[in-house]
């Protein structure tokens, strides 16, 4: 069990979120203040709504900075599972047992999750059922709305 400090994460998650912040701080934040700049040289910054609005952009960016910051700073790199074990970094291919549509997604920490990617997060409801599990195992899965069968067609 991750302590409640810990961002698990995906070797790739971690580049990626290491990408963003660098994008943030070396593109992105000069843009703000260039922003902020030219607003100001408007003039009265009471009634100056491109003021307001690249304050606000600001304090946008700067949460997002700080976010991530923490994110890296309390990452823990999820090592790859055992060969055929399904664990956080194994991408499954599932069949729903009721109605025979089959899935593919990848487990990831609940960082980088993002259902409409085919990324789930290992805390999901699927995530929980099938981590540990192996090819060929029906699982049960327990939503919000009732229980259902899936059946561990492949994993990588």
């Amino acid at each position: 069990m991750p302590k409640k400090d810990e961002c698990l994460l995906t070797a790739e998650g971690f580049l990626a979120l290491e990408e963003e912040l660098n994008e943030l701080k070396t593109v992105k934040r000069p843009q703000v203040i260039e922003a902020i700049k030219d607003a100001r040289a408007q003039g009265d910054l009471s009634e100056n709504a491109d003021y307001d609005a690249a304050r606000s952009d600001q304090a946008e960016l700067e949460a997002r900075i700080k976010k991530l910051e923490y994110m890296i700073e309390h990452a823990k790199i999820i090592e790859g599972p055992k060969k055929g074990e399904i664990g956080v970094g194994s991408t499954i291919k599932i069949c729903y047992v009721e109605d025979d549509d089959e899935e593919e997604y990848k487990i990831v920490g609940s960082t980088e999750a993002n259902p409409f990617e085919g990324r789930i997060s290992n805390e999901s409801p699927i995530g929980k059922a099938v981590i540990g599990k192996t090819v060929g195992d029906t699982v049960d899965v327990e939503s919000p709305n009732g229980s259902y069968q899936v059946k561990i067609v492949s994993v990588n």
